[in-house]
């Protein structure tokens, strides 16, 4: 029996200057968080990784205030998308929204014990969320 398995998802959590990244398994049963690269390398970044794994989809946070209307950050996020899209244009694309993801992966920092120094760092956090956007759009696929 030859199961072909799906591929991975892959998560990202852009910003400024850091971006999260977040992948399931090759099932697409799991995710966890992968790394935070600077934002101005994500695209090398993903062009790397896509190279040696098989990444089928990638979800990409959509900022937004509380009503849903566009956050100040969302012209920014926009523009790395196009980037995406021209650099990896067979690549399927979906946007999710990011809301209270960070301050989920804080309550998840502070859950699992971290002490205080780490709590601050700020790249783990955005590889947290990556991988809390990641989870919410598995467990909203599953149903």
């Amino acid at each position: 029996m030859n199961l072909k398995t799906p591929g991975r998802i892959l998560a990202i959590d852009y910003g400024i200057k850091r971006t999260g990244v977040a992948v399931t398994d090759e099932m697409q049963i799991i995710a966890s968080g992968l790394t935070t690269v600077a934002s101005e390398t994500a695209i090398t970044f993903l062009e790397a990784y896509f190279s040696k794994e098989t990444v089928v989809k990638v979800l990409i946070g959509e900022p937004r205030q509380m009503d849903g209307t566009p956050s100040e950050s969302t012209s920014i996020i926009e523009k790395f998308v196009e980037t995406f899209k021209k650099a990896f244009p067979e690549m399927e694309l979906v946007r999710v929204d990011e809301r209270f993801t960070s301050k989920m992966a804080f309550q998840a920092m502070l859950a699992s014990g971290l002490k205080k120094k780490q709590r601050q760092d700020k790249a783990l956090l955005d590889e947290i969320s990556a991988a809390i956007m990641l989870r919410d759009y598995l467990s909203r696929k599953m149903f």
